[in-house]
């Protein structure tokens, strides 16, 4: 059989059209099977049937249960945080604690966040994509809020960001992630202010 010449080719037979609703649903299940199972015990089997798909369209997207979670990672990680810009110090501070904590506290990161903070002291690949994710971003936001108080005369020239990050969300961390803690009434503001002034001490 010959094409006739200016005619549309068609795609080689068996060619793989990756559809982004089936992809997005892939994404998805990650997330509610991690949230239910963990990082150890999820398979690709079980991440297929909460798709709605078969194990060959996992497959032809990642070649395992470690390169989707760092792929899922790295995607998050890309899409940033964006810093705030109130017009103060406190209320830079408190806009970006106020975001942490809600995202801390969404029932299925806070499954997922800290399964897979353990296993990153297993596997290296785990832990630098948990640091892009989490922390590399965080630096960026935090300087950015640091950059713009020093401008207003908020903090003196030479304030150290990573400092001011350990400061700022080193405690929501410690009570969300570590502790699993509820947070109290008033908790992020009373913590938006105590950030504040250990930075102008």
């Amino acid at each position: 059989m010959t094409t006739r010449p200016g005619s549309p080719r068609r795609a080689p037979a068996g060619a793989a059209v990756l559809r982004e609703d089936v992809t997005e649903a892939i994404r998805a299940a990650v997330f509610e099977e991690l949230a239910a199972v963990g990082f150890a015990r999820m398979s690709i089997e079980g991440i297929a049937r909460r798709a709605g798909v078969g194990k060959t369209a996992v497959y032809r997207r990642w070649k395992s249960k470690l390169s989707l979670v760092l792929d899922l990672l790295g995607a998050f990680a890309t899409q940033g945080l964006p810093a705030p810009s109130t017009g103060s110090l406190y209320g830079d501070v408190r806009a970006l604690l106020e975001v942490g904590s809600d995202a801390l506290r969404h029932p299925v990161a806070s499954q997922v966040i800290p399964d897979l903070l353990v296993e990153a002291a297993r596997q290296p690949e785990i832990a630098d994509a948990i640091k892009a994710a989490l922390l590399d971003g965080q630096q960026g936001v935090v300087a950015q809020i640091v950059r713009e108080a020093v401008s207003r005369g908020e903090l003196p020239d030479g304030t150290d960001p990573e400092r001011a990050l350990d400061l700022i969300v080193g405690p929501l961390y410690w009570r969300l992630v570590v502790v699993r803690g509820e947070l109290p009434q008033g908790y992020v503001d009373d913590l938006a202010r105590s950030a504040v002034a250990a930075l102008t001490a």
